[in-house]
């Protein structure tokens, strides 16, 4: 009689579902249910969504992604960090404008509570602008955001960032440079964690 051929596992009934959710600063919201084969192998992770996902408002909100690293498991739940956002690249090209100066600034910020960000700063002019007024809005947004910094645990640093309350800061210390159309805080990422935090993350079993 001829050989059975061997039974194929079916890898895909064997995964276990994990769901991810956002930081208490962003409602514990679940923000994607992934398919590991451990529960390990989900450490480390990066989930995207966006701000749209979280909050159900501004469909402009569509246009900002967020970033979230999976740092912990117990059980099918994941908790995340914060790790970045950023405006998708089609939103960012639609502001770029004829007769008008874009300003770029990126510096990076400690919190209060020892998180290290890279900010990325976006403005665009109503007019063409020289070197002087260019280096000046640079220095009105390094200022606000060392102020910011400094004043704010992480949490509280990136909800204003996302939410766009430190850029309405950023731009209202700015135009009294020039005449601004627009201004955003395009981009962040996070570049260190605290040192209790990465002993905590070290001690983790990891994939």
């Amino acid at each position: 009689m001829p050989k059975r051929a061997p039974k194929v596992k079916d890898k895909w009934r064997e995964k276990i579902w994990i769901s991810v959710l956002a930081p208490k600063s962003f409602g514990s919201i679940e923000v994607a249910e992934i398919p590991v084969t451990k529960v390990d192998y989900a450490l480390g992770r990066t989930v995207e969504s966006t701000l749209f996902d979280l909050l159900k408002q501004d469909p402009q909100h569509y246009n900002i992604k967020l970033y979230f690293r999976i740092d912990k498991v117990e059980g099918n739940r994941a908790y995340t960090t914060f790790k970045g956002h950023e405006y998708s690249r089609e939103f960012m090209k639609s502001l770029v404008r004829r007769g008008s100066s874009m300003v770029n600034f990126i510096g990076d910020y400690v919190t209060r509570d020892g998180y290290k960000v890279r900010v990325y700063v976006s403005a665009f002019t109503q007019g063409r602008v020289n070197s002087s007024k260019k280096s000046s809005i640079r220095k009105a947004a390094d200022s606000v955001l060392k102020q910011k910094a400094s004043g704010l645990t992480y949490d509280q640093f990136i909800q204003e960032v996302v939410l766009g309350k430190l850029g309405a800061d950023i731009f209202a210390e700015a135009k009294k440079v020039t005449a601004i159309r627009q201004l955003n805080i395009r981009k962040t990422k996070l570049i260190r964690m605290p040192e209790e935090k990465k002993e905590v993350m070290t001690a983790m079993p990891s994939s």
